[in-house]
Parts: structure tokens; sequence; C-alpha cells
């Protein structure tokens, strides 16, 4: 298999379309930037696709603004430790102005993003227009067992309208269902033997919820169930918050064996006509950065958008799809995607063949399916996970993961990896500080073996620190081995 991928890349070398050199990597930054086409334009206004809710007959807008990743004073949104920064209110508040007036009107926050503090800057910012311009979405994030018991659910409910200064929730979720060591306790435990969905239902029939539904990440078997209550009239679910893109689609399970593919996902949403709200259409910015020869094929078929344009298309592209989020932390980004949804013009089949291909080749790189959500965070041993796994990432695509001594550019592929390593993670963050707790695991929506990452990746530091071509064999690629 090795011998297979390295004449691959030699073959796309030849081709003047190969990996990144071994230039030392810059810091990493916590927001992945877009690979960009060369000319920059200002997305119209009023030229937003809208899509209709079937229950309410309200128009939405294609593009979502997600309030996960807000900008912070002085470095938007590039710092790692936002829990340290201060969220650059006027900056949240420029950025929400110009997506209102491009005619974004979906915004989705949650207690548990931005360390808490979403929902209070996304309130602020939302305050100062009309209520009837904007859709709010927040979520029941009553994670932690502390915050599961009926009262302090309802207080954590109660917060986020104090918190987002409305009086009702346009689409209210039962948060990432599915996840944990034990998704159908963990299930159980959240929404039902509390109360806390009948509690939900009951908001609803009074109009300070106005749509009730879920996200989904993790054990397929709590999303049949969920769909299942419906098929019985225990519930009716307005809409379905899930993962979707064209990596995802039919790779979802082979990257990762814990996930579901979104071919199934959307599948079972659209033959129940429930709407679907789109997460993750970049899984946090890797199909923005593509490995080059990926990237090259997209930007030759079109030249005058970026890579991540296609990605934000496909997903657009199902009729099922009520809005398409993004957290959109710099204005680039916002610009961005506002000109792909402005309006959106959707793939023809023989496009979506094309992504499907790259797709596949996309799955040969054995990416460690990290979305830098950092919902593992923060880690009772001082690690910074989502940093050592996008530094070891960014080098994989670029082909600065040596693999053997004996490959040519092995010392200058070495040198990229331990500087860049050194630069992005201080030293005390890094893998090798690991004990294996698990405390991080249960936490990830992408179900990452995340201790065992973390001590294949030490081990593959310290081979190349040593040159032992032995152990660099032993402990890379992660799969397919």
């Amino acid at each position: 298999m090795e011998n297979k991928k390295y004449s691959r890349r030699a073959f796309l070398k030849a081709l003047g379309i190969g990996t990144a050199t071994a230039a030392a990597p810059a810091v990493v930054s916590c927001v992945t930037e877009q690979k960009q086409a060369t000319t920059e334009q200002e997305p119209p206004v009023g030229k937003m696709t809208y899509r209709t809710n079937p229950k309410t007959g309200e128009k939405v807008s294609l593009l979502g603004y997600g309030m996960m990743r807000l900008p912070t004073v002085g470095d938007h949104g590039s710092a790692r430790e936002e829990g340290e920064l201060e969220i650059d209110q006027e900056m949240v508040n420029r950025q929400v102005d110009y997506a209102i007036e491009h005619g974004v009107n979906y915004f989705d926050t949650s207690p548990a993003y931005c360390r808490g503090r979403s929902e209070h800057c996304t309130g602020i910012a939302l305050k100062r227009h009309a209520r009837d311009k904007f859709f709010i979405a927040t979520k029941m994030s009553n994670f932690s067992p502390e915050t599961r018991s009926r009262e302090a659910s309802i207080e954590m409910f109660q917060n986020s309208l104090r918190e987002l200064q409305v009086d009702y929730i346009d689409y209210m979720l039962l948060h990432a269902i599915g996840g944990g060591e034990d998704a159908m306790a963990e299930f159980e435990e959240r929404y039902i033997t509390n109360g806390i969905l009948d509690y939900l239902v009951e908001q609803r029939e009074q109009g300070t919820i106005k749509n009730l539904g879920f996200s989904y990440h993790g054990d397929i078997a709590i999303f049949d169930l969920a769909l299942k209550m419906q098929d019985e009239g225990k519930i009716k679910w307005d809409f379905v918050q899930i993962e979707l893109n064209y990596l995802d689609w039919k790779y979802a399970n082979e990257i990762n064996d814990r996930n579901t593919d979104a071919e199934y996902l959307y599948a079972e949403l659209d033959k129940r006509k429930i709407p679907a709200v789109i997460m993750e259409p970049l899984l946090g910015g890797r199909l923005a950065n593509l490995p080059d020869p990926l990237a090259a094929k997209l930007l030759r078929r079109d030249p005058e958008h970026s890579v991540a344009s296609w990605a934000f298309r496909y997903a657009g592209t199902f009729p099922g799809v009520l809005t398409v989020l993004s957290g959109m932390t710099r204005m680039e980004h916002l610009k961005e995607n506002l000109i792909t949804y402005s309006p959106l013009k959707p793939l023809t089949d023989e496009e979506m063949r094309f992504l499907e291909s790259v797709a596949s080749e996309y799955v040969s790189y054995n990416i460690i399916p990290c979305n830098d959500c950092k919902y593992c965070m923060p880690c009772p041993y001082g690690l910074d996970i989502p940093a050592i796994f996008v530094h070891y990432n960014k080098c994989l695509t670029e082909g600065n993961v040596p693999r053997e001594t004996q490959q040519p550019d092995y010392y200058e592929a070495r040198r990229a990896f331990l500087v860049g390593y050194d630069r992005s993670v201080p030293k005390l963050r890094q893998a090798d500080h690991c004990i294996g707790c698990g405390q991080c695991e249960p936490h990830c929506p992408q179900r990452i073996r995340i201790p065992q990452e973390l001590h294949r990746i030490s081990k593959y530091v310290e081979a190349l620190k040593t040159s032992n071509n032995e152990d660099l064999t032993q402990v890379v690629p992660p799969k397919d081995e």
C-alpha cells in the first residue's frame, strides 16, 4: 500500500500538482484558512437563497451563521486558548450586521459554545435588530451530570432566553444525542427520566419554542430511536441537525467505524419529510484545506471560486436541507459563503460524481477526523488535543509526515514536522503528556479514540527524533496498515 501511495504522489508531482515541499509550517491556527480563488468579490445584496420551513411557511436563509467560534480581541479567532481571551463583541456585531444585510436570518448557538459565552454575545448582536429579522437556534446542552436534573435543565433553558434577550426560541435542539460512553443511558438521563423532553414539548405548545428538534452525533441506535419515537406518535420533530458533506456522505463509517454515513441519515429524514439542518459542511475546515493535489483538481474545474465553495454547494444542493451552518469567524469567510449562496448554483449530477471521486481519494490520506470543535477540552493534564491533531493532519496533507528514513526527502520532512509541532503546540501540551485517562473521548462528536491517537503520535514524534525506521513504520499511517 505504501509503495502505491508514494508512486501516486510522484506521478502527481510530475504533473506539477504535487504536495507542498517541506518548508517548516507556520503556527497552526484554530480556525483554518480556506484555499481561496484569486479574485475577491463582494457578495450581492438581495440574492440569498431561501428554503421554506414546511411547518411555519417561514423563509430560512440557506446559509446559517454558526456562533461556535467567535472572533476574539486582538486575534480574530486564531488563538488556541479561547478560554483566556475576550470575545470581540464589536466584531461580532459587525459580522452579524453584515450577514443580516445580505440575507442571513438563521443564527445557531448553544450554552456550551465559547466556554459559555456564545449566547450572551449573540444576544447582544441580535438585540440591535428587529425580532422578525432573525431566527435563533439554541440547545439543551445538559452534558454535565450536575446539569441533568429537571431543575438544572429548566434553568439552563430559562437562562438561554435571558442571555439571548428573547421571549421565545425559534429552533430548539436536544444537543448532540448519541454521544457518550453509554449513549442510550445518557439519552434517557438527559431527556427522558427527568421529564425535560416533555417540558420542551410543553414550551412548544405554549409558543416559547417554535420548532423542536435534535442534533445528532454518535451512536446510530439513538438516531433511530428518536425517529422511531415520531413513527409511534410519541413526538413530532420539526427539524433535525446532522453532519453532511461530500466526504461523510459515503465514507463517515469507513473513516471511523463509530460514525454513520450521511447518506443514511439524510434518507431517513427525507422519507419522513423532516427538514435537515446541516452542520460541518467543511468538516471543521478540512474540506477547505484539502491535500494539494485534490485542491488543484477543484480549482481547475472552477478557478473563480474557492475549494470551500464546492463543499457548501454540495450541502445546499439537497432539497431537504433547510439551512447549512458555518462557523464564520472572519469576515472573509462570511463574504465567500454569502457569494456561494447568493444565489446557490446547485451541483449537477456530473459535479456530484466528481466530488465523490475526490472524497474517495481523500480517504486514502488517513486524516484523523478532528473538526477542531474543542469539545474534548480542557484536558485535565493540559494537552492541547485539537492543536496536536490539526498539526498532524496539516503535515499529512502537505506530505510532511515521513514514513521511513529511506525516502528521498526524509530529513527535510522530518524537520518540517518537528519544528512545526513545537511552534504549533507548546511542549508541555504535546501528545507525550497524555496519561490515557480517557476523559476527553466521550465528548468527541467524531468519536475519535483520542488517547489511542495521542499515544500513536507521541511514539511517532519520538521515532522521528531518533530516526528509528522500525518505530516509524509501526505508528504511521494510522489506518490501512
